[in-house]
């Protein structure tokens, strides 16, 4: 996976994005460089799912860039993407990462390798046959998660991984993504769960209006945000 050269730093240049003749999205600017994960905090309507879409390609930018270390080399399947609420095909659970492995192109013979070990590696082996959409909710992001891990990233974005999961569900994945990063893939990850962006962020970004209010280490942020913004969101503050 790290034999080719990083797509990483990636390079978000003043960003906007357009909807209903609203800036959604509004001047953002931020570098990710290789490691660590990174959460997009922010109330309900900030941008935080807007800006995830738009790294990953799923949105064009109505202005402003957004570059990769490799150039036009690093929109390829070397960052990957996990929703919400994760798209299980009516397959079953094996079925599902072998798709996402066959269409990334990968040959059958590593596929079949690939699938096995990701199963084995997000704990869903002896859930291999059965229908994906049968599975319970933390064991359908977990299969999300494995999917996208087969595909070898480098990068991963995550958009509010765990706000339809049980507290149980929830650390199991709060401890998959922590191993993700061990593993040195680098995590983008969007939450307005105060919690969890305090035991998994090694930075946060703070959005707000579709606006970045603040970039800081997490440790920095969570101890003393600078803008008044991050200070109400924090106490718990409505935020309009």
């Amino acid at each position: 996976m790290r034999d080719l050269a990083s797509i990483l730093p990636l390079d978000v240049r003043a960003v906007a994005f357009h909807g209903d003749g609203r800036r959604l999205v509004d001047g953002i600017s931020f570098q990710l460089p290789a490691g660590g994960l990174t959460v997009i905090l922010g109330p309900n309507g900030a941008g935080k799912s807007l800006t995830l879409r738009l790294c990953h390609g799923l949105l064009t930018p109505s202005e402003g860039k957004i570059a990769w270390a490799r150039g036009a080399e690093g929109r390829n399947r070397r960052h990957a993407m996990v929703f919400q609420k994760p798209i299980m095909l009516r397959r079953s659970v094996e079925a599902n990462v072998l798709h996402a492995l066959a269409a990334a192109g990968v040959a059958g013979s590593e596929r079949r390798e690939r699938c096995r070990t990701a199963l084995e590696r997000f704990g869903l082996s002896e859930r291999a046959g059965q229908a994906a959409r049968l599975l319970s909710g933390g064991e359908q992001q977990r299969l999300a998660i494995a999917r996208a891990w087969a595909l070898r990233p480098e990068l991963l974005f995550l958009d509010e991984p765990t706000s339809q999961l049980d507290p149980a569900a929830t650390r199991q994945i709060e401890t998959l993504l922590a191993g993700l990063v061990a593993e040195g893939i680098t995590v983008l990850m969007s939450t307005h769960d105060l919690g969890q962006a305090r035991r998994l962020a090694s930075r946060v970004l703070f959005l707000h209006r579709g606006r970045l209010i603040a970039d800081a280490p997490a440790a920095d942020f969570f101890t003393g945000p600078a803008s008044p913004e991050a200070r109400a969101f924090l106490a718990g503050e409505l935020l309009w």
